[in-house]
């Protein structure tokens, strides 16, 4: 079917970004243009050739497959393809090939190459990665190594509490690390030498070891400024120690920080960690929505935001679990309590169910368990009037499957790992995503990385992990690259969630037990994997960049609802997206895909 200049020039008036070019420009593109017609069923192009341009589909389908034959994509009228593999090294990285008897335009590579160069509108469509967001310099977004003091001033335990006032007076700060070579052994603060030393009258020679904190909580240099403030305001501290690979390396204290800073999320810690009962902490958690609508509206990236929220579930955690032992008493053995699922990982939204678990220490007795059954049934429900509602799947506390000492937990690992059942898959998923919230946190660390270690030794447990994996596929399809709901209350959208994120968590998992990567947070993972040379360099880039399009399109969409007076949800209509943002979202889908068809054949990431 022979297509005529002003025929080509009218299709590309409705297809972005050549919908954005003047007119006389649009003319000459327009003239530049190759068209093909290719017969049903025949080849495009095959993997590794050279590609002669960007297609577009001017009428007919195309099918597209990766290096392993599988289709990652089905497109039709509109759709372009070939654009990733001509900008990368002009060679096909897919197969394509027809459905349907169909007519393509081919704008030449040199054409392409040009409009990118000279027109941002073209440029921004063609560029796969998601723009960094220009938020505000705020604490919420600042590693704390650009927050902390480095080289603390410190102290051995055994200097007098006198030398150590006059250090914190000649040096004019509040407080002292008490160290042992480099390793941090306590805290001593002016509040300390105050309110213990003077008010008890305590002897002269006292040395700082009888005053100071043991042991105190620390973070790392590559946690965020939000953490410093949000523990600070939960605890009632002013000084956190940085430490790295258990060494001393800097202290962040209240003077450090500017108030104003991450003060959205801050306060509603704050107001959380006075809160005497569920009610009260319910009052503070319905601001979450505002709060969402508020740090994506300051430009923060996903991964900030769903850090931020999470902090909130923690502290109402953490709360709970002292107010219940305050009404049941302390607890009669060393206890954990870990989240796992969204919570586990740092990644909850607007929308959050509650996975939780309680790890006991093994010298628990069948006398003791009415306590922790208790203890669990309190916080579960004060998690649920919190609005962080019951999992559908009873994957928590309260159920006695998952309130056990730890020498039962080891067991359960080590049978899920000698007998993956479908079962054993679905529940080692949810439970690799672990991570402890309150309690004993000693009673977690042995157990996984032994678990870890075993797991990626059994190539069968880690075929049926694999395998798992991939149930959750992309919602590629034929109208306009989707494949959408088909019925009930959410025909026609696209689940963000289970087609989307989950699908990227889930090859994040693999990648974690491949490497016996101790990460729960399913960026931290990838970006480890890529580290690890568990992915490719480029194909880390690439998985990174399809999941952070894909969340932050998920919070967006959460965003809408929200300032439309609706509950958040993950259901998105592809008709809320523009012509530029559906290429986009279609192109990190077809990534995923890819991605996953790699594991699938036991290969590592693109390269």
């Amino acid at each position: 079917m022979p297509l005529s200049h002003d025929e080509i020039t009218r299709f590309l008036k409705s297809v972005h970004p050549y919908d954005a070019l003047p007119h006389d420009l649009l003319d000459s593109v327009a003239q530049q243009i190759e068209v093909w017609e290719v017969e049903e069923d025949s080849p495009i192009y095959e993997l590794g050739h050279t590609l002669p341009g960007v297609f577009v589909i001017y009428e007919g389908q195309v099918e597209i497959k990766d290096e392993n034959d599988a289709v990652v994509s089905h497109l039709g009228l509109r759709n372009s393809f070939g654009e990733r593999g001509l900008l990368k090294d002009g060679k096909a990285l897919t197969k394509a090939k027809t459905h349907a008897p169909s007519v393509l335009l081919v704008l030449p590579s040199d054409l392409v190459r040009a409009l990118i160069d000279e027109h941002s509108v073209v440029a921004k469509f063609f560029n796969r990665t998601r723009d960094a967001r220009q938020g505000p310099q705020s604490l919420a977004t600042s590693a704390i190594d650009v927050l902390m003091a480095h080289n603390p001033a410190t102290c051995p335990p055994d200097t007098l509490v006198r030398e150590a006032a006059q250090a914190m007076r000649d040096k004019h700060i509040s407080s002292l690390c008490v160290t042992e070579g480099d390793a941090l052994r306590g805290i001593a603060t002016l509040r300390d030498i105050s309110g213990k030393f003077v008010a008890d009258g305590m002897p002269g020679d006292t040395p700082i070891s009888a005053i100071m904190t043991a042991d105190p909580i620390t973070l790392s240099p590559s946690d965020i400024g939000s953490d410093v403030l949000h523990i600070m305001m939960e605890r009632g501290i002013g000084h956190i120690p940085i430490s790295e690979g258990g060494r001393l390396v800097g202290i962040v204290t209240q003077t450090d920080l500017t108030h104003y800073q991450a003060v959205n999320s801050a306060e509603l810690v704050r107001r959380i960690a006075s809160a005497q009962t569920a009610q009260q902490m319910a009052d503070v958690t319905d601001e979450i929505p505002q709060l969402l609508v508020q740090l994506v509206a300051a430009g923060n990236r996903h991964e900030i935001v769903t850090r931020l929220i999470t902090d909130i579930a923690d502290t109402a955690t953490r709360r709970l679990l002292l107010l219940a032992e305050a009404k049941l008493g302390p607890p009669p053995v060393p206890y954990l309590w870990l989240a796992c699922g969204s919570q586990g990982r740092q990644e909850q939204t607007g929308v959050s169910d509650q996975d939780n678990c309680l790890m006991l220490d093994d010298s628990v007795s069948e006398g003791d368990m009415s306590y922790f059954h208790a203890l669990a049934k309190f916080v579960s429900d004060g998690l649920d009037t919190c609005g962080y509602f019951y999992c559908p799947g009873d994957m928590m506390a309260t159920n006695p499957r998952w309130c056990q000492p730890v020498r039962v937990w080891r067991d359960y690992f080590k049978g899920w790992i000698a007998k993956p059942d479908p079962e054993a898959q679905m529940l080692a998923s949810v439970m690799f995503d672990l991570r402890p919230i309150g309690g004993a946190f000693h009673l977690f660390d042995d157990l996984q990385a032994d678990t870890l270690a075993a797991a990626r030794s059994n190539s069968i447990f880690v075929a049926h992990m694999i395998s798992n994996s991939l149930k959750h596929t992309p919602p590629l399809g034929l109208l306009r690259g989707f494949a959408t709901i088909r019925s009930g209350e959410h025909r026609n959208t696209l689940d963000l969630k289970h087609n989307g994120v989950v699908p990227v968590v889930d090859l994040a998992r693999i990648y974690s037990l491949q490497g016996k990567l101790p990460e729960a947070n399913t960026r931290a993972r990838l970006k480890a994997a890529g580290s690890a040379g568990i992915l490719s360099a480029s194909g880390a880039r690439d998985l990174l960049d399809a999941y952070d399009l894909i969340a932050e399109t998920r919070l967006e969409h959460q965003v809408r609802l929200v300032k439309g007076d609706k509950k958040p949800d993950n259901f998105l209509p592809p008709s809320d997206l523009s012509d530029f943002e559906r290429s986009h979202l279609r192109d990190a889908f077809v990534v995923i895909k890819t991605m996953q068809s790699a594991v699938g054949h036991g290969k590592g990431m693109l390269g």
